[in-house]
């Protein structure tokens, strides 16, 4: 008997261990500009983004519970369209466990300006990676694929490049949609500069350094903070020539918005010779910032 239950429970955890899910999402669907008495349309319509995106295998691999990506989407609604479409904005953020300790590190935060979509009530939400059965499924299977391939980027050097791929290969499954951010004329942030950006060789650089960033840097902190701050100083050179070779790119952009903050708090517990050097370089290649690079100067730890 106690073979049996124990070839029971053997099965029952390597069911669990296939099923398991890919991402850890919280979803929110805001709609304080909309004057609409029927506010359940919006409870059904979160839930159902949240089960999309919870309940679907997105890697082929046996990911662990505590291995799951971290992801937060916030819609917020704008404008209904017509009976079951809408326009709205989309706060995507995808955060990373640092090894040793309970702090995760924003990989990547991103505001969608362009989120027109059709919603309608009680209708699953599908999915298929050969065709476009809806623009909401396609933005959702696309930002994920963006954010598993970022945490796949962190762990190893260039793992991320099939789910970019992917990513991709959805972009140009939208060339036809009516929805803007898919197309290359669409603008100078959107969809499908970010995923060209992170599939040209121009920016191995930059994805090569997420991995130096967090698997080099981070991830030893808990063991030698001098250690792990050296590793991510030795990221700046490659931001900085990234940033002359492509000027106010997107990806770029994207990188510093996830780490400014981030990069504060790690230098400022530097030496002053090196607060010194990183501020002046770190306000270089992303001036917007200045102001909180200026912080690291300013700090006496």
């Amino acid at each position: 008997m106690r073979l049996k239950i124990s070839t029971v429970i053997l099965l029952c955890l390597s069911a669990l261990r296939l099923s398991a899910q890919d991402i850890n999402c919280k979803v929110q669907v805001l709609t304080p500009a909309i004057q609409s008495s029927d506010k359940q349309r919006y409870v059904e319509m979160e839930k159902a983004i949240f089960e999309f995106v919870n309940n679907t295998k997105w890697t082929a691999d046996i990911i662990q519970i505590n291995e799951r990506i971290e992801m937060n989407i916030v819609i917020n609604i704008k404008e209904q369209l017509g009976q079951d479409d809408y326009k709205a904005t989309a706060q995507i953020q995808c955060n990373r466990p640092i090894f040793g300790t309970s702090y995760n590190s924003t990989l990547f935060n991103f505001i969608d300006e362009e989120w027109t979509f059709r919603y309608i009530m009680n209708q699953p939400l599908e999915y298929n990676e050969n065709e476009t059965r809806s623009n909401l499924t396609s933005l959702l299977a696309y930002y994920i694929n963006i954010s598993i391939g970022l945490d796949y980027d962190s762990f190893s050097k260039l793992g991320g490049t099939p789910y970019y791929q992917k990513a991709r290969s959805i972009v140009n499954l939208c060339q036809g949609q009516a929805g803007k951010g898919w197309k290359a004329f669409d603008g100078t942030r959107n969809r499908f500069v970010l995923v060209d950006n992170l599939l040209d060789n121009s920016f191995k650089g930059l994805r090569e350094a997420y991995y130096l960033y967090h698997r080099l840097g981070l991830d030893v902190f808990s063991q030698n903070n001098e250690n792990g701050r050296a590793e991510i100083a030795d990221c700046i050179p490659i931001l900085q020539k990234i940033g002359k070779d492509k000027p106010n790119s997107m990806l770029l952009n994207v990188f510093f918005t996830a780490k400014v903050d981030e990069l504060v708090n790690i230098f400022s517990r530097a030496i002053p010779s090196e607060k010194a050097r990183v501020a002046q370089t770190l306000s270089e290649i992303d001036p917007t910032n200045n102001s909180k690079y200026q912080q690291i100067l300013k700090s006496n730890e």
